[in-house]
C-alpha cells in the first residue's frame, strides 16, 4: 500500500502552473512543493513571478509567459521538457454585467485568457506529460449557479467543463480534470473597491453552510487531490463551501 501511495505522490514529480505567480495557481504551487513537487510558475508579468519565486523553495522555476498569445505558449512549452502535471489557472479580473449592457466585442475577449489560454496550453503541454500525469484545468459554479449578471462568467465556465471531458477522453490515459470554485478570496476581485469586496465576502459568507468564502489555499488542497488521484479523469471537483446547496 505505502509502494502504491507513493507511485502517485507528488514527491519529485515537475508540475507545471500557468497563472502560477498569484491566487490560486500560486497557492497551489506552494501546496505541491510542501509535497515535494518541483515547480514551474508562469505568467505575463515579471514582478509577480519574481515574488512567487521568493514564496517558493529554491530550485523552483519561473517564467514571463502571455497566456494569451498562442506563439508565447508554444514556444514555452517547447522550452519546458517533459513534465508530469500541468494545472491552468491564469485568469483576468472577475467582470461582471447586465446582457443588454455587455459589449460583445469585449466579451470575446474575455474569452480569450481563459479559454483559449487553456485550450493552447493543452495542446502544447500534452505531448510532454510523463506517463501517470495529469491536467487540471480551472472553472466555477457560475456555470452551475448563475447569478445576474454573469453571462459571461457562466458560459466560460461552461465551455471549460465541455473541453475538459473531451480532453479527458482524446487524451487519455493522460487524466484531464477540472476544479470548480466558488467565491474565494483572491485578486481576481480587485476589480471591485476594498468596500465592495468586503461586502461581497460577508454577505456571501454568511449565507453559505461553512459561514466563510474560500481562501486560495482551500482551492489549492483539490488541485494537488487532482493531481494525486489516479482513478479520476473527467471531473469536475466543486469546492464552493456549499454555495450550490444555498
Amino acid at each position: 500500500m505505502d509502494k502504491q501511495q507513493n507511485k502517485h505522490g507528488l514527491q519529485d514529480a515537475r508540475v507545471v502552473i500557468l497563472g502560477g505567480t498569484s491566487g490560486l495557481g500560486l497557492a497551489t504551487a506552494i501546496a505541491a512543493a510542501e509535497q515535494g513537487a518541483r515547480v514551474v510558475v508562469a505568467s505575463s508579468n515579471q514582478q509577480r513571478v519574481n515574488k512567487a519565486l521568493q514564496e517558493l523553495p529554491a530550485g523552483s522555476e519561473g517564467h514571463v509567459v502571455n497566456l494569451a498569445d498562442e506563439v508565447m505558449i508554444r514556444q514555452f512549452f517547447s522550452r519546458t521538457g517533459q513534465f508530469d502535471h500541468l494545472v491552468y489557472t491564469a485568469g483576468e479580473n472577475i467582470s461582471l454585467a447586465m446582457l443588454a449592457a455587455t459589449n460583445i466585442p469585449q466579451a470575446r475577449d474575455y474569452f480569450t485568457l481563459r479559454y483559449w489560454g487553456a485550450f493552447a496550453a493543452v495542446k502544447y503541454a500534452a505531448p510532454l506529460i510523463n506517463a501517470g500525469g495529469s491536467i487540471c484545468l480551472t472553472g466555477g459554479i457560475a456555470s452551475l449557479r448563475p447569478g445576474a449578471g454573469w453571462s459571461l462568467g457562466a458560459s466560460i465556465c461552461g465551455a471549460m467543463e465541455g473541453f475538459m471531458r473531451a480532453m479527458a477522453v482524446e487524451l487519455a490515459p493522460i487524466r484531464v480534470n477540472l476544479v470548480s470554485p466558488g467565491v474565494v478570496r483572491t485578486n481576481l476581485w480587485d476589480s471591485l473597491s476594498a468596500e465592495d469586496r468586503d461586502q461581497l465576502y460577508t454577505s456571501v459568507g454568511n449565507r453559505l453552510p461553512v459561514k466563510r468564502v474560500g481562501e486560495a489555499a482551500d482551492i489549492a488542497k483539490a488541485f494537488v487531490y487532482l493531481m494525486q488521484q489516479a482513478f479520476c479523469t473527467g471531473q469536475s471537483l466543486v469546492v464552493d463551501g456549499g454555495t450550490v446547496l444555498v
